[in-house]
């Protein structure tokens, strides 16, 4: 099946951070494909910039190592196309020196389309925007593309959005979440609205309870400094997951537009029910992984890694959320994300209600409600868990089967990562997968309250054990329910 590839505008992207972890696994693979694949103008170039005093010939070769670490069969003369593209430029991004050079350039083609990509450490977004607006390289046709995380509450995100806000306009700004670019989450949107099938099932009355899983088998290994000033609510729940609650909860949209769908965003964020300290101990789990075994060997604890002999950063969460709106009351939201869990896998999984009477006699066996399982990743693909009857003679005897779609094997091309979608978005404006200042807002309104019920109670996240699914107490949260984590797909 061949991909349609719809060529992009002229364009400058800058990449500041452009020898950090993020260009050298994401960014410039992203950016190889799309111009092996065609997408990208002749005219087309990246400027990487970061304090390092490379040559041009020495960001090259980085550049062509990074390819070859991270690309499949590289492809000699495209590789030294996109070579040819990057122009790399040192700046010290606190003081004067480079930025002078940076806007020679740019300003030899002041009508182009114009994206600066912050690839940096949050503390650098303000700097940056600032040096940027200081030496008037804003154009009409100019973009900022912010990473997460947004802040560290709600007040620190809110000041870094009037930061970025005094030198580019709202529809410049847009603040990336990977997760929104997947195949996977795409076609949700496809499964919802684009059929028949789910729509008019896609409430209280047909669905029992959904769960979002991101679980992660790595630990924090090198990002242990970061990561003990975040935690797995503020590193995965504030943003990819509630994006993804949001896709599924959101009422159809009037159209694919990027308002249009961001408004409908920000109704299921400003609908999420609040978690006060009384419903907290009930509905919320925190956990932190110890010493265990994972990927086939013994592995360190999160202190071990860390350095240190107590932290009260939780490297595991599991929340029960309700949605107060017509279409959710009485749905619950199960959310868990962690590092060092039984294995790496992102999805959604939508637990249909049972069936209201059964018609079969006890020898057909149980009969286990539909289930639809989005899996994100690895091995993306919608799988759809229905009962049949066993074949062969002998009576009805049911059995549950999947009907499943993996994408690597229903469409045989590869299936492109999602910075390769969420970059050429950003050139072409589309700010439909992009989160909104008020989404932003939003969401911390909802999490903040939880990190204050944290700080208050100073509690000690429950240990786990790296290569099991969180804690016990995890478990209990979504069993005194009557129900449990859906891992048979997993």
């Amino acid at each position: 099946m061949a991909v349609r590839v719809i060529e992009v505008d002229d364009f400058d992207l800058v990449v500041f951070g452009g020898t950090g972890d993020l260009a050298h696994r994401k960014l410039l693979p992203a950016l190889y494909h799309r111009d092996l694949d065609g997408q990208l103008p002749a005219g087309a170039r990246i400027i990487v910039t970061s304090r390092r005093e490379f040559t041009h010939d020495e960001y090259q070769a980085w550049a062509e190592g990074a390819l070859g670490e991270h690309v499949k069969d590289l492809e000699p003369a495209a590789v030294k196309r996109f070579l040819a593209r990057l122009t790399y430029i040192a700046i010290d991004v606190a003081a004067e020196a480079g930025w002078a050079d940076l806007g020679k350039i740019l300003n030899a083609r002041p009508n182009v389309i114009r994206a600066f990509y912050l690839a940096v450490a949050p503390d650098f977004f303000g700097t940056i925007c600032d040096g940027i607006g200081r030496h008037n390289l804003v154009t009409s046709k100019t973009r900022v593309v912010i990473e997460k995380p947004i802040g560290k509450d709600g007040k620190s995100a809110q000041a870094l959005n009037e930061t970025i806000g005094k030198v580019f306009k709202e529809h410049q700004i847009f603040r990336i979440d990977h997760y929104l670019g997947k195949e996977t989450v795409q076609n949700l949107m496809a499964l919802r609205f684009a059929n028949a099938l789910f729509e008019p099932l896609w409430n209280a009355a047909h669905i029992d309870h959904v769960q979002i899983t991101v679980a992660e088998s790595l630990g924090v290994g090198g990002r242990a400094g970061y990561y003990d000033t975040a935690g797995a609510l503020r590193d995965m729940v504030q943003n990819h997951i509630l994006q993804l609650l949001c896709l599924v909860a959101m009422e159809p949209p009037e159209s694919m537009n990027a308002d249009s769908v961001r408004d409908e965003k920000l109704k299921v964020l400003k609908a999420l029910a609040p978690i006060t300290p009384e419903l907290a101990e009930k509905h919320i789990v925190r956990g932190q992984y110890k010493a265990g075994a994972s990927d086939g060997g013994a592995v360190p604890g999160y202190l071990d890694e860390l350095g240190r002999d107590d932290s009260l950063t939780e490297t595991f969460v599991a929340i029960k959320a309700q949605i107060a709106n017509w279409r959710w009351a009485g749905v619950p939201f199960y959310l868990r994300t962690g590092k060092r869990l039984a294995t790496r896998v992102s999805e959604i999984v939508v637990q249909f209600r049972p069936i209201p009477h059964s018609i079969f006699g006890p020898e057909a066996g149980v009969i286990s409600a539909n289930r639809l399982i989005i899996r994100l990743q690895p091995d993306e693909g919608v799988k759809m868990q229905v009962m049949i009857k066993d074949p062969g003679p002998g009576g009805m005897r049911l059995r549950q089967v999947p009907l499943d779609m993996s994408f690597a094997d229903a469409f045989k091309v590869r299936n492109p990562d999602a910075y390769e979608r969420l970059i050429m978005d950003v050139i072409r404006g589309n700010q439909t997968l992009f989160m909104r200042r008020d989404e932003v807002d939003a969401a911390w309104a909802w999490v903040d309250p939880i990190l204050e019920i944290w700080a208050a109670a100073k509690d000690q996240p429950k240990a786990y054990t790296s290569g099991t699914w969180g804690p016990s107490a995890s478990i209990a949260l979504i069993e005194r329910d009557g129900r449990t984590w859906a891992e048979d797909g997993i």
